[in-house]
């Protein structure tokens, strides 16, 4: 792939929440004509997501949040069903970034969870990376109301569904997030809840 680029260079846009570069290049496509193509990457880190499920009740916990750039685009679709998730912070792995934002956000504590997919949503614009958890859960993990830390700003509502509505809700658009989408049809295909 490096011999099909030249003369990079990147330009920051902006760098408040995350990191926002322009970056030019020369590429060179399959019919040997170079190009000089310029495009805008979005840099926030990567994140980390869990699905959590309990084989007995067939219940998933789920999260509802607002998220502004949804709604700037369609205010009717201002709050988001999503899977318990976070940005990967101070150096900590993938796992230690789920089992601590399962805790805040959703109040289990679990000890250790299975990684299975690994997926960039919109490689198109976003560097992030997202590594896509799943771990099983029971009411005596509960251990906080959840909710999300105040210190950063979250007001998370805790949704416990049963799988099949869960799945429901994305055939009826209720569910649109990705790693929402992909997390719960991981468990559908592999038939984590029966």
């Amino acid at each position: 792939m490096k011999d099909k680029l030249k003369n990079i260079s990147k330009t920051t846009l902006s760098h408040d929440w995350a990191k926002l570069d322009r970056i030019d290049y020369d590429y060179q496509f399959k019919d040997g004509e170079w190009k000089r193509l310029s495009r805008e990457t979005y840099n926030r880190g990567h994140g980390a997501a869990i699905l959590l499920y309990n084989p007995m009740s067939g219940n998933v916990i789920l999260t509802k949040q607002f998220r502004m750039p949804i709604y700037d685009v369609n205010n009717d679709e201002g709050m988001s069903i999503e899977v318990c998730a976070g940005a990967i912070d101070n150096n900590d792995s993938a796992l230690e970034t789920v089992i601590r934002e399962t805790k805040e956000e959703v109040g289990y504590r679990i000890s250790t969870a299975k990684q299975v997919l690994t997926a960039y949503t919109s490689p198109g614009a976003i560097t992030e990376k997202m590594f896509l958890f799943v771990a099983e859960y029971d009411e005596n993990m509960k251990v906080t109301k959840g909710g999300g830390l105040e210190s950063e700003n979250e007001e998370i509502e805790v949704l416990e569904v049963h799988f099949s509505k869960a799945i429901e809700m994305v055939k009826q658009e209720e569910i649109v997030d990705a790693k929402t989408i992909m997390l719960l049809q991981y468990a559908q295909i592999n038939q984590l809840i029966k």
